[in-house]
């Protein structure tokens, strides 16, 4: 295709979404994508012999909630989902006292556990906490769905129970993950657990405004995440499947170098030379690359200057262990089918998270890494050969930058040993099992999947880069002031990172309306 009406730069999740919504909508659309692999931190790759080893995301938790799989037809175009369930799972303590936690979909059962290992107080408090923050997250998923204006934003949090009063609720929103828990539950154990399923957001629970990442564990309850069948890339087949069907066309190993306006539309310019006219551009690029090519295209470079200054990447988040394995991991007290297949929370006190999140800001690493354990082989046998399995392993908070100026390459495999060796605490026998491993550190995130500062979240989820401040004010429209008909979208946008496709949704909505208008203001006045 040499003359796309629509070119979208990237080939993310989001920016597929976007591209799918565009084409089924009649526009001649074409993504071009700098990787061999098609789908960013949403891929698939054949890292060990005879498994299929995930990039990046592993378990698709939001975009089963927004109803875009349903919209696209996804699943006649193979893709197919697994609950996790049970959707998560803690360890016991390792002085063998005690049981362990399982969170299943069913809730009954979920308090069943809670109050075997945490008592009757904590399990009532659980189901009262399951009932009011459902409702609660089921309108932050709302509000997720479309363009984040302050309209939006006070009918999805403040407007939901006016009997509660708009300043005690907003309270409850915008209080700390941390408060939140603390309010709720007395067993730190479960603290710790839900506090670390809602750092996978990013920000540690001490921070002002992630109360509501707490809460979305209520929502476990009525659909739990989902792992896509042949691996986390499966969502991305399905999406380039479905671009095809309705025209659409895609284009690997060419980078984009530049956006240049050119009269009323946008000249893109490739690496391999090619120079595409189109009236519309989707960026699902990260934030501060997408910048980058504007600068390239002569675009106000002290516009840019401010923006890039302004935008906060942070310090990093984590790292990850990919590892090949003779068995899964075998947590004391548990069945596999208790422990395998969702979320292992290997975390039983809060202040491990916090130590690893203040060592991180200070540039060091963690005294004792945090490990988030997924082993989907368990679900999906079809990811790694018979008598084998895949383990996962998200540890978090690791730095970008290290404070003594050391590279990562010389602190890769040794993390790698202590990470493994942190799941090996609480599963004995997991260290021997390792067959082959593959580390991802922070800046191999960031030389492999375009993630800037190794933050895979783009840009740091803090309360003043969320919603209508994301990434900044001026931007969180998904347009460029001053650049018409350049959208933006991705992990860089509203609602952030995790696997959604709201943002590519956002977009494609955005700009078919613009391209509609001028025909509309045409038929009128004729």
């Amino acid at each position: 295709m040499t003359d796309a009406g629509v070119v979208v730069v990237g080939s993310g999740h989001n920016a597929l979404v976007a591209a799918c919504y565009l084409a089924r909508a009649g526009q001649r659309v074409e993504v071009l994508e700098r990787d061999e692999v098609l789908g960013g931190a949403v891929s698939t790759v054949p890292r060990f012999p005879g498994h299929q080893v995930d990039r990046g995301s592993s378990a698709h938790i939001m975009i089963r909630h927004t109803g875009i799989v349903e919209e696209l037809g996804l699943g006649r175009f193979g893709l197919r989902y697994l609950d996790c369930d049970p959707w998560g799972f803690a360890p016991a303590p390792a002085d063998g006292t005690g049981v362990p936690l399982v969170f299943h979909r069913d809730l009954d059962r979920t308090c069943a556990s809670v109050e075997a290992a945490c008592g009757a107080r904590d399990a009532d408090a659980y189901r009262r906490f399951v009932q009011v923050w459902g409702p609660r997250s089921r309108r932050v998923m709302r509000a997720f769905a479309g363009p984040p204006g302050p309209g939006r934003l006070i009918r999805s949090f403040w407007g939901l129970d006016a009997r509660a009063g708009g300043s005690a609720l907003s309270r409850e929103f915008l209080q700390s993950g941390d408060a939140l828990l603390d309010s709720w539950f007395h067993d730190e154990r479960l603290k710790a657990a839900l506090a670390w399923f809602g750092a996978q957001s990013g920000p540690p629970m001490s921070e002002p405004g992630t109360a509501p990442m707490v809460g979305f564990a209520a929502l476990m309850h009525t659909l739990p995440p989902g792992r896509a069948v042949g691996g986390s890339g499966a969502l991305t087949a399905a999406l380039v499947a479905r671009l095809r069907s309705d025209g659409g066309a895609v284009c690997s190993g060419d980078a984009v170098t530049e956006l240049r306006r050119d009269g009323d539309g946008w000249r893109v310019r490739t690496e391999s030379g090619r120079n595409l006219p189109a009236r519309t551009v989707i960026a699902g690029t990260h934030i501060l690359t997408t910048l980058e090519l504007l600068r390239r295209g002569e675009f106000d470079p002290a516009v840019l200057d401010d923006w890039r200054r302004r935008i906060r990447v942070g310090p990093g988040i984590g790292m990850v262990v990919r590892a090949a394995t003779d068995a899964l991991p075998r947590y004391p007290g548990a069945s596999i089918e208790e422990s395998a297949r969702g979320l292992q929370l290997l975390v039983t006190d809060r202040r491990q998270l916090r130590l690893a999140h203040g060592a991180a800001l200070a540039g060091d690493l963690p005294p004792r890494p945090v490990v988030l354990a997924m082993s989907f082989s368990a679900l999906d046998p079809s990811i790694a050969p018979p008598g084998q399995h895949q383990v996962s392993l998200w540890a978090q908070w690791h730095p970008y930058r290290l404070a003594d100026g050391s590279a990562w390459s010389t602190h890769a495999e040794r993390e790698g040993d202590r990470i493994i060796a942190e799941v090996d605490s609480a599963a004995p026998g997991f260290a021997a099992a390792v067959r082959e491993r593959f580390v991802q550190t922070p800046a191999d995130l960031e030389r492999e999947l375009g993630l800037v500062g190794g933050n895979v979240m783009h840009v740091e989820m803090s309360l003043d880069q969320m919603f209508f401040w994301r990434p900044l004010p001026e931007l969180s429209g998904q347009r460029v002031p001053g650049a018409p008909g350049l959208y933006l979208t991705g992990a860089s946008t509203h609602p952030g990172g995790g696997v959604s496709g709201a943002s590519g949704r956002s977009a494609a909505r955005l700009a078919l309306r613009d391209l509609r208008r001028p025909r509309l203001s045409r038929r009128g006045r004729g």
